[in-house]
């Protein structure tokens, strides 16, 4: 008879000596610990493709363009599931991938500071695991949100402890299909050097702009030189701007951030424009995080999943209540509710900008209106795009959900992959995988997105891996065939 023993036996008898790792050594000796005990299964399974040129080059079994949280999160998916013939190539240099150490200017993250994704449920790998290992389990307690260099720090970690092979410095060109060889040739530099990978698979994680660009509205671009303004995407001189009358347009949380600098940076005078009558304050992005909705959006009818989509956006992005008290608490910044930009004109030196508010002159302005959704602003999918299906060309809504950027987005295939406008015309197309915002509407959160992490990267890895495997079924059939490993 197997003995058992109640919970309260079992506390009473425990160690009660902590079992967190207390530093970085010891956490990454846990997880060294922990990949060793969910190993299984622990073979490589993938058998290299060599190039049809005759050049020998081994063809990756993925590449994935973009070094940021989705490209890292998918690389190391990929390398659980034993597939080691991938690369990551990122355009920026080391420790300068995503917006955290760029152009991102809020203070911390915007979600919770308990959210999980890339580290695919392994405790030890979490973001808290790495904090508490270096700060201590008190120090977390005190944190609300994580500060966003942290965030940046995580992630370098992240990548070097797991091995995960990352090109920097190298830019994708204009993707094409190769069908002799069966795999695509992606013209890449690397630093001023250009070269071609070839690859099997696919995966775009180029972030929010992924599938499309950062767009100033054309009548700042075509009224005005551009010494006199800036996306806030863009570098921003903001020492330069000390002293400096700063006008802002847009509402979102960016906006505000720039604002914000720019007045900690010495600005004289910073008003910030928007046409709704007042911000929004209410966060839909709250409501979004639950199970439901990142996990399953992408398994509703597309009536359905455009609606939860286009009622988000319409709900409208608002600055989280630190973001708005952290520009408001100067006297010099004002807020222009309900107020467009009807006229610009500039001397050279000033702008000046006409709204219902009456005049104002600005030394410099900052343009906070996001990106636009259009596959065809793509370097990498210049050849490509205009075979790629989008909602537009699936789906019609009634007229009263009518949404030309939502039109434009790529209607992807369950795992992310990217479909034919016409069928059979491109039948490759599914080996490209858009791991960015323009997910949005097929499948909710994705790589552009940390709150999305935790369901949408399995579901990505999964796709990717399911193709490798029925692609070269026939190949694996015939290694059963001749197996013949015996036992006794």
């Amino acid at each position: 008879m197997v003995e058992t023993r109640s919970a309260e036996t079992v506390s009473e008898n425990a160690d009660t000596t902590p079992l967190a790792p207390c530093s970085l050594a010891e956490l990454e000796q846990a997880l060294a610990r922990d990949f060793e005990l969910l190993g299984y299964p622990r073979r490589d399974w993938r058998a290299p493709l060599a190039a049809s040129d005759g050049s020998g080059q081994k063809v990756l079994d993925v590449l994935i363009v973009g070094a940021g949280q989705g490209g890292l999160g998918t690389a190391f998916g990929l390398m659980r599931e034993k597939i080691f013939n991938i690369r990551v190539i990122d355009q920026n240099p080391v420790r300068q991938e995503g917006p955290w150490n760029t152009f991102a200017r809020m203070i911390t993250l915007r979600t919770p500071k308990y959210l999980t994704g890339i580290d695919y449920g392994i405790p030890n790998l979490t973001f808290q695991a790495w904090y508490e290992a270096q700060y201590g389990a008190e120090a977390w307690a005190k944190v609300d949100l994580i500060p966003k260099e942290l965030w940046a720090d995580y992630l370098y970690w992240y990548r070097t402890f797991l091995g995960i092979p990352v090109q920097n410095d190298t830019r994708a060109g204009a993707i094409e299909w190769n069908p002799d060889g069966g795999y695509f040739e992606v013209p890449v530099n690397h630093a001023g050097k250009d070269t071609v990978l070839r690859a099997r698979k696919v995966v775009l994680a180029t972030g929010i702009d992924g599938s499309g660009q950062w767009q100033v509205p054309r009548f700042v671009s075509e009224n005005l030189p551009g010494h006199l303004y800036a996306h806030t995407r863009q570098d921003i001189d903001f020492e330069q701007l000390k002293g400096k009358r700063i006008g802002v347009l847009g509402a979102g949380a960016s906006a505000f951030d720039n604002a914000s600098v720019a007045l900690e940076r010495g600005a004289k005078e910073v008003r910030l424009f928007f046409r709704r009558k007042e911000l929004p304050n209410v966060n839909a992005y709250r409501w979004a995080e639950f199970v439901g909705f990142l996990k399953h959006h992408g398994d509703l009818p597309d009536a359905e999943r455009w609606r939860f989509i286009l009622q988000i956006l319409r709900m409208g992005q608002l600055p989280p209540a630190d973001t708005l008290a952290r520009a408001k608490q100067f006297d010099h910044f004002h807020l222009h509710a309900g107020c467009s930009w009807d006229k610009l004109e500039h001397d050279g030196q000033t702008v000046k900008i006409t709204t219902p508010d009456g005049v104002f002159e600005f030394d410099f302005l900052i343009i906070g209106t996001g990106f636009v959704t259009d596959l065809s602003l793509r370097p990498e999918l210049e050849k490509l795009h205009v075979q790629v299906a989008l909602w537009s060309d699936l789906y019609t809504p009634p007229e009263s959900e009518r949404h030309d950027d939502l039109g434009r987005h790529p209607y992807l295939g369950p795992h992310f992959e990217f479909q034919e406008k016409t069928a059979g015309s491109a039948p490759y197309l599914r080996s490209i995988f858009n791991y960015t915002f323009g997910c949005l509407i097929s499948l909710g959160f994705g790589g552009a997105s940390i709150s999305g992490l935790k369901y949408s990267l399995p579901r990505l890895v999964e796709g990717i891996t399911e193709q490798l495997y029925r692609d070269d079924a026939g190949a694996y059939f015939d290694t059963l065939k001749n197996f013949n490993e015996r036992e006794f």
